[in-house]
């Protein structure tokens, strides 16, 4: 029986994409006991997890912000009897406590970020693109480098529950007619789709009474865009406005019959869900490894351009400044999109 520390600070994707591995490994494997190191916001998206699965928090906005202030706390980590340390993250933080387990004699597995491989995937044309092996088997190689077994077992947050959607219900309504989630936005404008006309595909859906539509986002401008939608359009619903906890958005996800959303955050906690995304590509692409686990291939929506993808992160100046990777995707192409996936 051993203990395993499990680092992942953030973001919050690339936390959801890990989540998968971590219930599966922990499940195929249940004498050991695994500890996920993460930020305290990002704990609630541990729904349902193994008996066997842990959480431990550290700041890294408060406390832990200063190197001094994380370095203490990594070195109080040595004495809490882990016998391995499993680094998902590989930033310097995580090496700051992959370096003091080494010290002592502990073993490490660091996850293989594929650096020089998505430098080529995002290098001016001519080149030909190839798909990147999948963040999420590349967190499974850490486990199975460690020793551990690893089945892609994982089906949903709820797969195992059969809780009645009380709580969404008390807040939502009950459930009459398809659900549609729709998250337009993402960190990075290489990865937004232009919000007039995802705004014109949130009237036209607004308009059919067999729909009714989930506006997510974050606070400041993007609560502001979507508050203003939800008091436009008919049948349109403001999620951002709530301010929901992850385990309460997730609650909410898992009834939705489709959500859109770009490359970003959203398409993750629906995957962890089980709910099918139509999913908004532009200067990023499926083929760097960050496509939503289990989502299909048909649903990503994007256009066949030479220079895509041009950034990782979404992150980067358009070099052609048109912006043509989003710009030449148009509403209905999303809409029609929405209704195949619908009436499949």
């Amino acid at each position: 029986m051993s203990k395993t520390l499990i680092i992942r600070l953030s973001a919050t994707g690339d936390v959801a994409m890990a989540i998968p591995v971590v219930y599966a490994v922990a499940e195929a494997n249940p004498d050991d006991s695994f500890v996920v190191l993460t930020q305290p916001f990002l704990t609630s998206l541990f729904v349902h997890h193994p008996p066997n699965v842990s959480l431990l928090e550290v700041n890294t906005k408060t406390t832990e912000k200063s190197f001094l202030g994380f370095l203490l706390f990594a070195l109080r980590l040595r004495t809490s009897g882990f016998d391995h340390v499993l680094d998902l993250h590989n930033v310097i933080r995580s090496r700051v406590v992959d370096f003091i387990f080494c010290l002592f004699g502990k073993k490490v597995f660091i996850v293989d970020k594929c650096r020089k491989e998505r430098k080529r995937l995002i290098s001016r044309p001519p080149k030909v693109i190839q798909p990147l092996r999948p963040v999420y088997l590349r967190y499974a190689d850490v486990f199975r480098k460690a020793g551990f077994r690893f089945d892609e077992t994982f089906v949903s947050l709820y797969a195992n529950q059969a809780s009645k959607p009380i709580f969404e219900e008390s807040l939502f309504g009950r459930k009459k007619e398809y659900w549609i989630g729709i998250a337009p936005f993402a960190k990075h404008r290489g990865k937004i789709y232009p919000l007039e006309k995802m705004e014109q595909v949130v009237s036209a859906l607004s308009k059919r009474d067999d729909l009714k539509l989930f506006l997510f986002g974050g606070a400041g401008e993007e609560s502001k865009t979507l508050s203003s939608w939800g008091k436009t359009y008919d049948n349109t619903v403001d999620v951002a406005s709530r301010r929901l906890s992850f385990d309460k958005e997730l609650a909410l996800i898992r009834l939705l019959d489709v959500m859109v959303s770009m490359d970003s955050a959203n398409m993750h906690l629906a995957s962890l869900v089980g709910t099918r995304v139509i999913s908004i590509w532009g200067a990023t692409h499926p083929y760097a490894g960050f496509y939503g686990y289990r989502q299909r291939e048909d649903l990503a929506i994007q256009t066949d351009l030479s220079c895509r993808p041009c950034s990782i992160f979404g992150d980067k100046r358009c070099y052609r400044t048109d912006w043509a990777c989003m710009n030449g995707i148009t509403p209905e192409e999303v809409l029609r999109k929405i209704n195949d996936t619908l009436y499949q």
